[in-house]
Order: structure tokens, then sequence, then C-alpha cells
């Protein structure tokens, strides 16, 4: 029951939690809202303390963690739990014991609307009771930023400005107020909750303990026909939209209807999770890396574009994605991440980022008839980039005499394999990395295409790729080399970056012996059933498992850690090397796409993990949604292994 569940506005905010009902994370909250989508992430509402009262008593609805290892357990029983359309729970309360037991069901229910940064709870009597049934809830509140965490202090404001059953809160100047709409009676009681704690905060080796302010109570009287509270939570941020001061339960119903036809309209449940990673910035959009942490990052948007908006036909919103992006070039290179604040400039330390963007706009402009002026201004952006890169940019990337490109600069991480901590750079990989070469011949390709004097070039590396990277003693690729700028050293562990070169990408590097002997090393050392091991299990820098503090974790990222959306390049690969027959995609889809489907059920609920254990049962780790490990599945289903 600790599976997670995400709700997404489309401005930048969500609503996370698990199914148990319990806060695990620092970031798990019901009212989540972008000041400027989709930086400046501000998590407003936690949660709620909700009990009925009865002549047999009170019995707690949801239950609490705290410091010291105490669980506060509901007296209600969660009978089911179903994330779909939305996070709905059934639950029936408890009161007393044995022959005097007194059981009341209950449903409660939660769904962020499209295009309104805003929360909506339904909670509802399964049946009509004879007897008085009270309803109390209290909301928790901080308004803090999403990253950090809230303590009591002196500063918080308690006031609560009532106009009708529009409740408006402002914990802070700072913080955007709250608006609370509620066919309840809300009861000023202001009170500190102290001390929840984040378990997953703790196993993560970081501060896991918070306090939360509850300005007063909802009350409900549930009985006869009245037997339903509707809430509705929204902040006062960039797109809020109006809300009314009274008439709370038909404004409610009416947001919950069009949602559910909304969602009803898109029949298959990976399209709607889809949807909750492209989301506002400015007047166009962006692609959330990953729930709940992650921003905006270069890489990882281009990357699941190919799924999320390629492979489902959404033409439209990639092209709007990758026009924005063309304009950011910069000295051939595009910024590998935008800060979660507004006021820090974007940051342009990656390799392979711009080279993404030129297979993603040259995939969208293979696939969709695009306007003349779009079409230019992606061919633009091509040409900049490879020309940024063959005249020389920053930490020494560009190109060798063999027309290979080479990278690095001393505490630089500029791979996809990134990870930092301090000045300590887990996987440098500087010299010539095997993916990167991958990309540069496709982007190379790719601008050929548009001027044709760069062909002779493309050839030129092409041909220094095959006889520089295969290893005919293990016969696979090496996954760096010219290492260090050492001309002729060779980094020779088996990597999954090499899968990028034998038919993971558009154009494939290899002959056809060669691509299948590296298919059946990547297979054979790498694959699990939810993804790829960034190292081989032999290897002396191998870690089994993801766990830990930041320097434990950051130091097994890529070194075994399994990462979902790699089976994208490899599952294409395998295909390839195979014919791409109709028999080899039905094994591909039994054999390495059903497990993905299985992992769907767990973790993130309706995702797909950013991470898993190395080792088995490849236990989910990082982000229980990921955008491009959830892209890659969209992409495998509907195009590499379309029938």
């Amino acid at each position: 029951m600790n599976d997670e569940w995400l709700e997404s506005d489309g401005l930048g905010g969500f609503a996370s939690g698990t199914a148990s009902g319990f806060r695990t994370r620092r970031y798990h909250g019901l009212l989540l809202c972008a000041l400027n989508p989709p930086q400046d992430r501000r998590l407003l509402v936690q949660g709620f303390v909700a009990w009925l009262e009865t002549s047999h008593g009170r019995a707690e609805l949801w239950p609490q963690a705290y410091a010291g290892g105490y669980r506060r357990e509901a007296d209600a029983v969660v009978e089911s739990f179903s994330s779909e359309p939305w996070p709905t729970w059934r639950l029936r309360a408890q009161f007393g014991s044995g022959s005097a037991a007194v059981e009341i069901p209950l449903e409660i229910e939660l769904f962020v609307p499209q295009g309104r940064p805003a929360l909506a709870l339904h909670f509802r009597l399964l049946e009509e009771r004879k007897e008085a049934v009270r309803l109390c809830v209290r909301p928790l509140i901080s308004g803090r930023d999403f990253h950090a965490l809230h303590h009591e202090n002196p500063a918080f404001c308690w006031t609560a400005q009532r106009q009708g059953e529009l409740v408006r809160f402002t914990p802070y100047p700072s913080a955007p107020a709250i608006q609370s709409l509620s066919n309840a009676h809300f009861e000023p009681a202001p009170d500190w909750y102290r001390r929840f704690w984040y378990a997953e905060e703790a196993a993560r080796g970081l501060d896991d303990t918070e306090d939360l302010a509850s300005p007063g109570v909802l009350e409900l009287e549930l009985e006869h026909d009245k037997r339903e509270l509707w809430w509705l939570l929204q902040g006062e941020v960039s797109g809020a939209l109006a809300v009314p001061m009274d008439g709370a339960s038909t404004f409610v119903q009416l947001l919950r209807r069009g949602e559910l036809e909304r969602r009803r309209s898109l029949t298959e449940p990976l399209d709607r999770a889809a949807q909750a990673y492209l989301v506002r910035r400015g007047e166009g959009k962006t692609v959330i890396a990953g729930y709940p942490w992650f921003g905006d990052w270069g890489r990882d948007t281009f990357i699941a574009l190919r799924g999320l908006c390629l492979a489902r036909g959404d033409f439209d919103t990639a092209r709007a994605i990758l026009c924005e992006w063309a304009g950011a070039v910069s000295q051939g290179m595009l910024p590998n991440r935008f800060s979660d604040s507004a006021r820090e400039a974007p940051e342009y330390n990656s390799v392979d980022a711009a080279l993404w963007f030129v297979v993603t706009s040259q995939e969208l402009m293979a696939a969709a008839q695009l306007a003349a002026a779009d079409r230019q201004l992606l061919e633009a952006a091509v040409l900049e980039i490879v020309r940024g890169y063959l005249a020389g940019t920053r930490y020494g990337i560009g190109p060798d005499q063999d027309g290979l490109l080479q990278a690095g600069a001393p505490g630089a991480q500029l791979t996809w394999m990134d990870a930092k901590v301090g000045d300590w750079v887990v996987t440098p990989r500087r010299g010539k990395p095997v993916e990167v070469q991958a990309l540069w011949l496709n982007a190379l390709a790719c601008a050929a295409r548009i001027d044709g004097r760069l062909e002779a070039l493309r050839e030129r590396a092409r041909l220094a790729f095959c006889r520089r990277f295969w290893n005919p003693e293990r016969r696979m690729l090496f996954d760096v080399i010219d290492v260090e700028g050492a001309s002729g050293s060779v980094d020779a562990a088996c990597r999954p970056n090499q899968i990028f070169a034998a038919g993971g990408l558009p154009l494939s590097l290899l002959p056809s012996e060669q691509a299948r002997a590296v298919v059946d090393a990547v297979e054979r050392e790498l694959w699990t059933p939810l993804g790829l091991r960034t190292l081989e299990r032999h290897h002396h820098d191998y870690q089994p498992h993801y766990a830990g503090n930041p320097r434990s974790r950051d130091g097994a990222y890529h070194q075994g850690t399994v990462w979902p959306w790699l089976l994208g390049a490899f599952v294409e690969a395998w295909v390839k090397v195979r014919g791409g027959s109709s028999e080899a995609k039905q094994q591909a889809r039994t054999r390495f796409v059903a497990p993905l489907r299985e992992h769907l059920g767990h973790a993130g609920l309706g995702h797909v993990s950013e991470i898993a254990e190395a080792e088995a049962p490849h236990t989910p780790r990082g982000c229980p949604f990921q955008a491009w490990s959830l892209g890659e599945l969209l992409r495998l289903e509907r195009v590499v292994l379309a029938p």
C-alpha cells in the first residue's frame, strides 16, 4: 500500500501521495503550485487530518506517521484503492468492538482539474444513517518551497478571511494565498501538528521531520440526502481561475464531471499518464523530467518527446516544444537543465542534449507536415548545433582529426551518466564516449541532408568509429576511447551506452554481425526485467544496491543501477538485428515489454520508475514517475514494435 499516485495540473503543479495514505516524502502533498510554471514550486497544503464523530465515539479516517516510529493508524479499514480515473479510497470506519461494533462505509476521492492549480476532494457516506454523523477535516498547511521542510515558527499567519463558503489563508507574505471552497462550515481553531515523519527521506539520508499548521476545522453534518463533502483547494498563482464564494457542491461537481469526461476521452491509461509530464512554460510547453522532484531538463525532454508526443501523434506539442528550444542554442549547445528558480541561469553542461534535439527534430520533420517557417527554424537549429560542435565549444567539446567528437573538462560530467558528489565526478568518461559518437553521427547524417558538404565528414567519422570502437576480444564496443585525452587508451567496461551504436538510434553504425554481437553481449551482461544495468556485474566498480545517503546513492547511480529508459534503444536494436520480423517483435513484446507493463501496477501507479536496483528483485528506486521511462515504453509499443 506504499505504491504512489500522481495527479498533475498541466501547469507545473501536482499532487502526490501513497495508496496507504501515509506521506512518506517531503514532496507528498495535496496542493503544490508553481509560481512561474513550471518553476518556483511551493507546497501549500500537505494533507489533512479527518475523523467521524457519532454517538458511538470518534473514528480517525486518515493515518499519520510521526517521529520516533509512531504511526497513528486510522480507525478505518481501507477496503479498496484505485488510481483510475483518479485516486479513490473506500474505507470502513469502525467504532467499538465485538457485538457492539458499528461500521460506517465512506469513500474519499481526489483529483486535479486540468489547467487549474487546484485540487478537489470528495468525501461521501456510502449508506444512509439514522443517527447523526459529523465529518471533520483539518487542512495541514505550510506554503514552503517544495524541496524544503517546514517547522513551527511565530511568523505563520493564522488569519482566515471568509466570504460565504470561500475561506482564504495566507500562511506567509512570500507564499501564495490558499483558497478553500467547501460546503462544510469552517471553524477557526489554530494549532500546530508537530514532527510528522517521512520514511523515504530517512531512507535517503535526508532530514525527515516536519511541523505543519492547521488554521481550523471543516465540519459537516452528514444526514439523509446530505451525505457528501465537496472541497476545492486552489493556489492564488499564475493560471488560477476564479473561484465562486458560494455553491461549492455545484462548482466542484461541475469540475469533476468535466475532468471525468476529459479522462474518458483518453481511453488508454498510458496516454493519460503521458499528459502529466507535458506542462506549461510561459506561453508554451515543456516536459517535467520526473515527479516528484525533477524540473525540465534538456536531454530528458528530447528523449521523452519521442514517446510522450511523437509516438502518440501529438505533433503540435512536440513542434511547439522543439521550436521553443531551437531558440536556446548557444555555441552549438542546448541547456541541460533549467533551475527550479527562475532567477538562476540555465546550465549548459551536457555534450549530448543538443544531439538528442537533432534526433528528435529529425523524427518530427519526417513524421509531420510542418509549416515552412517551423521546418526552417528546426533545420537552422540543427545546422547551428553541428557547426557549433565543429568549431569547438564549451568543456573541450569538438571534433578530433578522425572526425569523432571528443569532450571533457576537469570536474565536469557531460554525458547522461552525470552523477557528481562535491568534486567527485563518479563516471567522468572524458574522451570519446561511445553513445556520444552514435548521436554525433546521427546528427551529421541529419545535417548532411540539409547541407550536403557534411556528408564526407560523416562517412570519415563512421569509418573511424567502426575501426576504433570494436573490441575484438570481448566482441562488443569500448565504452570510451582516447580516455582522458590519451590517444589509443580505452575503457573496455561493458555498459549499455554501446546499444545506441548497434541499432538503438535511427542510424545503425556497425556491420550486421558486429551489431548482433553487441546486442547479445548487452542482453547477456546487462538486461533485467526493468531495464539495463549501467555496468556489468563482475566489474570492480559495480554497485549492486542503490541506497543510503546522497553520496552512496550517487556512487551507485550509474555503476550498476538499472534504468528502464534504456530498454527503448535495446529492444529497438534487438529487433533490428533479427531483421525486424513480426516474430521478433512478438518475442520482444513478451520478453521485454511485458515486465514493464506489469511494473505499471507498482511503485508509481500507472507510470514507469526512474531506476531500479541492479540485483533481483530489482526494487524500484529514484523518482517513481519518470518521463523518459514512460516515453520509451510508449515508443516501443506504438513505433518500434508496431505491426
